[in-house]
């Protein structure tokens, strides 16, 4: 029969497969336990700090911070003058005719020279200024970005740990499960010995005991991968063991939903980079409307040449020069920049906008979710002790003649998938409260 509900999916399991594997129903579950030794455990404070260290996520997103620090360090060097330091030597030989002697006199033409330059923007219509704030205005757009992956690596760890341990306790459901199906295999063997049962009721139960170790099995490959998730995800090399923390019960947030919703806006880390952004877009239209503007450049210059490899005599000059250019045409180049950049402020804004409406969004999302779990709770924990009652009752009843050993196999399907999701509905809650905080940004 198909089971419904019991951890690792639907699965049915034909006649064959019972026969096929009946000589080893009683024997114990070794086989199932094949998988390698697991050496490594990590509590939640520990996997989190080694999730931030590995993360290559979060490594490139502190590459962009850099780079957003040095464009701000080019912003503030364009407020100084280019200098530069030059020189040369030349050696060349050279042959020419001497009347006096009627030879030919060879000899050379040598030069040396050095000179220092410097080059100074006294003008540009304002655009160091604009690159000044838009330099600024992205070094905390780049900080925020890096905050914000910053939590969503600290929630996809809190997710992977907890699902670990959600597969870990799965496995100790299934596991009941096929305690309970040799229980009741059991049972069904003691009835047919003193012939109060049928050979149907054995082919059942052995039936459902077949169902129930392969749903073991595939739980335990479940609980694997969990473990073998987690330990990628903190940088261990082979599957990690969670370790539970002390309470995960539902408990009053300390805050109410007016303040979540007021702090995720004023500390949300996806809101302060689209804020960021905006201001950057902002300074980037006052950069393109510089080129309205006059350019004026300072330049000046000193130089020493001689024909000779020595610092002694030589001629020596030096320049000052002083201009200015505005370009009167450019092919529409400036038009086209401002208008450019004109529509990436509006998008800029807009998606500033948007961001705040997203979090406000995202906390409701959270809040209902919690809200739900908790209930679910509440269910899914009545609904166990009802499944437990229930089988009980249905075991004494098929003790008796009274009840079929379908009906305690029907209690047992019922009782295993409460379990599930009683374990489902707990972890749940953890997940929905961990996206909560981490959208505060702050334990709650």
């Amino acid at each position: 029969m198909k089971r419904k509900g019991v951890p690792g999916g639907g699965r049915c399991v034909g006649v064959f497969f019972v026969v096929a594997v009946g000589g080893s129903l009683a024997s114990p579950a070794a086989a199932m336990q094949s998988q390698a030794p697991v050496t490594d455990t990590v509590v939640l404070a520990r996997a989190l700090e080694r999730a931030l260290t590995v993360s290559p996520a979060l490594a490139q997103t502190t590459a962009g911070l850099s780079q957003a620090d040095g464009s701000r360090r080019m912003a503030w060097g364009s407020f100084l003058p280019n200098v530069n330091l030059s020189s040369g030597a030349s050696v060349q030989s050279s042959s020419q005719f001497d009347p006096g002697t009627q030879r030919v006199v060879s000899g050379s033409s040598d030069s040396y020279n050095a000179g220092l330059s410097a080059n100074y923007q006294v003008f540009q219509g304002g655009r160091r200024f604009n690159e000044l704030d838009r330099s600024a205005a992205g070094i905390l757009e780049a900080e925020a970005r890096l905050e914000d992956q910053r939590f969503a690596v600290l929630l996809q760890t809190r997710t992977l740990f907890m699902n670990a341990l959600r597969q870990d306790e799965l496995v100790g459901v299934a596991e009941g499960s096929v305690s309970r199906a040799e229980e009741s295999l059991e049972i069904t063997r003691r009835r047919v010995q003193v012939g109060t049962g049928t050979r149907s009721d054995s082919l059942r139960t052995r039936l459902e005991l077949a169902n129930a170790r392969q749903a073991l099995l595939q739980t335990q490959n479940q609980l694997r991968a969990a473990r073998f998730a987690l330990g990628r995800q903190i940088g261990a090399d082979g599957p990690v063991v969670p370790q539970r923390p002390p309470n995960l019960d539902p408990a009053p947030l300390a805050l109410s939903e007016q303040e979540l919703v007021s702090l995720a806006q004023s500390v949300s880390p996806a809101v302060r980079a689209a804020e960021a952004s905006s201001t950057a877009a902002d300074a980037s239209v006052g950069s393109a409307r510089s080129s309205y503007l006059p350019s004026i450049n300072l330049s000046s210059g000193y130089t020493w040449a001689n024909n000779q490899a020595s610092f002694d005599g030589g001629n020596t000059s030096w320049n000052f020069r002083l201009s200015g250019s505005y370009p009167l045409f450019n092919g529409f180049q400036r038009e086209e920049q401002v208008t450019q950049a004109s529509e990436s402020r509006r998008v800029a804004r807009l998606t500033e906008e948007d961001a705040r409406r997203g979090v406000r969004q995202d906390v409701d999302a959270a809040l209902r979710t919690l809200e739900t779990q908790e209930q679910a709770i509440e269910i899914a924990s009545e609904a166990v002790l009802v499944a437990e009652e229930d089988l009980r009752l249905n075991r004494e009843r098929y003790r008796v003649g009274v009840a079929t050993i379908l009906d305690v196999i029907t209690s047992q399907v019922a009782l295993d998938q409460a379990q599930a999701d009683l374990v489902s509905a707990r972890y749940d809650y953890v997940v929905a409260k961990a996206q909560l905080e981490s959208i505060v940004g702050r334990e709650l």
